[in-house]
This record gives structure tokens, sequence and C-alpha cells, in this order.
């Protein structure tokens, strides 16, 4: 069983996640641990298979209601699944069980930005409480009374001049991107778009969207992409909100811009480049409301620096460090003296602990005793 598990470990770590959940199943056939479950649905969630993850996170919670990873990973695949309130309700839940848990907060503040931009969109209306007049390259427009009187011209005469028919000007679209290691993902905002009436092209560095709106009236997204993509690979998602645009990145770069100009060949940076690099990194957007994420990111590495855990947490960060830092041997080692032994011993002797089943050593003073189901 904490062979299986061991191994399960191992396929995760080499991003084999397909293997790692066969793995993982294996073992919870023989011992239905709640850990078990915390771990596939970790690997779920790296195949976005979030409802799958969803139900293991929940298996896990039921067997052991005091587990924050599990309400981590349920916040998470909430979270992908764009269902950002009850994702935040589980970050929350998780938080109360684990606040030195810095991974709370980031999330629970990632909820909160979104909910912000969903509450713009669904009232129409910016920070200021004036209606949105149009969304061109970022900037936003917007009306006042004041505009409307100064800019009305005096009659020249006492008769009543009709009205002319003012020109409709077809609706600002917006769209967005963010990145993560493997993709860029392009929301588009349109609403209520029919998945028959969504076609999208991909080439290796192109993306064309035609979308016929719900009006009516055609839409055209074109862009030249700054980097490669694996087009073959790339999906779209059509949602009630938004259209989703997932491309496949054809290496691990990170993305400074999303387009490129047409025709001319840029600079690939690799990854640690950038990451050197003295310029803020942010996911660029179209909409008049940014989240810098790195930053944010940021504030809650100094506020983990600040905290300092003691006790339990002190130990566990202690373990957390050696199991980062050692070599196979030693993960193999502490994975299985913990299975074994039920939590009660914990080793980095691979050579001790290896030929051998480790057995179960309570504290001085306690009784160990099996669960009765």
């Amino acid at each position: 069983m904490a062979e299986v598990f061991s191994k399960a470990n191992e396929s995760f770590v080499d991003e084999n996640y397909e293997e790692a959940i066969k793995l993982y199943t294996e073992a919870i056939e023989q011992d239905d641990q709640p850990d078990y479950f915390i771990k596939r649905a970790q690997a779920y969630i790296k195949l976005e298979q979030y409802s799958e993850a969803i139900n293991d996170a929940q298996k896990a919670i039921d067997k052991e209601p005091r587990n924050s990873k599990a309400y981590l990973r349920k916040g998470i695949a909430y979270f992908y699944l764009e269902k950002y309130v009850k994702a935040k309700e589980s970050f929350l839940e998780g938080q109360n069980l684990d606040p030195s848990d810095s991974s709370f907060k980031m999330w629970i503040r990632k909820c909160e930005a979104e909910l912000d931009l969903e509450k713009v969109e669904e009232t129409g209306s910016t920070t200021a409480g004036q209606p949105i007049v149009g969304i061109a390259n970022g900037s936003v427009e917007t009306g006042t009374s004041g505009d409307v009187s100064s800019s009305t011209p005096e009659p020249h005469s006492s008769s009543p001049t009709p009205p002319q028919p003012q020109p409709v000007s077809p609706p600002k679209i917006r769209h967005d991107w963010y990145q993560t290691e493997a993709q860029v993902v392009i929301s588009i905002m349109i609403k209520n778009a029919k998945k028959d009436n969504v076609k999208v092209e991909y080439t290796d560095n192109t993306v064309t969207a035609n979308v016929t709106l719900p009006s009516g009236n055609d839409y055209t997204l074109h862009l030249n992409l700054a980097h490669p993509i694996i087009a073959e690979k790339s999906i779209t998602r059509v949602f009630a909100t938004k259209i989703e645009l997932k491309l496949k990145k054809a290496d691990g770069l990170r993305w400074t811009s999303l387009e490129g100009e047409a025709g001319v060949k840029l600079k690939q940076m690799t990854k640690e480049a950038v990451e050197a690099s003295s310029v803020t990194k942010k996911y660029p957007s179209s909409s008049h409301h940014s989240t810098d994420w790195d930053k944010l990111a940021r504030d809650v590495e100094e506020e983990e620096k600040n905290e300092k855990p003691e006790g339990d947490a002190a130990l566990n960060k202690l373990f957390q460090q050696i199991y980062r830092d050692g070599n196979d041997e030693v993960r193999k080692a502490m994975n299985k003296s913990f299975m074994e032994s039920g939590g009660t011993v914990l080793s980095t002797n691979w050579n001790e602990v290896g030929e051998k089943k480790v057995g179960v050593k309570p504290p001085d003073g306690m009784e160990w005793k099996k669960y009765d189901k």
C-alpha cells in the first residue's frame, strides 16, 4: 500500500498525472485514507477534471472534517469552474482550520477580485457609479448629466427642432488573458453566446474567433500571438458569461505580452531570464480592471516570512523542508515509515525501513488502538 502511494507521488512529481491517478486509485482500493483522496484530487486538478477533484476532496472531508488540505483542493477546483462563491467558502473553512497556511489568503483574494469584476459587469457601472458608455483599448468613458448639458447647443429660434436620429454604435467587447506554465487563457466577454455560433481557428502563431452575437451582429477577434502555440491541443469553451480560449504553449516561456507584431520574430527569453528581470510582471488585459497577481503573491510571501510558526506548525515546517530537500530515498523512507506506523514514526533512513514493515510506536503514556468502523 505504502509502496503504491510512494510510486503515485513519484509519478505526480514527474507530471505523469494519468499514471498518478491510476496508482492513487489502487492505493485507495487497499486503504481509503483521506490523504489518498486529497492527492488524487490534486492530480485531477492538474488534468482540469475539476468535478472529479471536488468529489475526492469532499470524500476526504467526510472522513476527516478538520483536514484543511481537503478544503484547499475543493476551493481550487471550484475556482477553476468559476464558482467563486463556493470556492471562497471552501477557502474560508480551510483557513479557519489552519490559519498558518498562507495559500488560503491568496486564493481568497483571487476569489474576491473575480467577484468584484463580476459585480461591475452585471451592474454596468464603474466604481464611481457612473454608467459605462464605451470600452476601448482598456479606457472607459463615463457619461454625466453635466457633460450632456454643456454639449447641447442653444436654439437660434423659438421654433422646436425635431430630434435627429443618432447612429447606433456597435457594442464594445473586451477580452482578458492570463497564463499558467503550460497554457495561455483568453476570455472574450460575450454573454449568452450559442456554441454553434462560435468558430475559432488556431494556427501556430495566430488565433481568429468569429462569433455571431445574440443581437445578430458579427464579432471577430484576430490575434497575432507573441509566441507559438500547439494548435491541435488548443481548445474553446463557451460559458453563459464568456467564451474561453485555452492555448497550449509550444514552450514553457512566460509571455510578457499576448500579441507580437506580424512578421517580426520576437526574442525568446528563458524562464530564468524572465524571473530575473526587474520588470514587474502582470497579466495584461484590455479591461480597465487589472490585478497584479505577482504583487499579490509577493505580499502573501512577505506576510508568511513575518509569521514565526510555533509548536506543531514549526515542526511540520521542518518536516516539509526535509522532504523537499531530500533525495528519492529520503522521501520514500518518510512516506513508508509514516504510512505503515499510522503517523507515529517518521524516518529518513531507507536502509533501515526499506526491508521491513515499520511498526506502530505511540508516544509515551499513550496506547495504540485500531479504529473500529
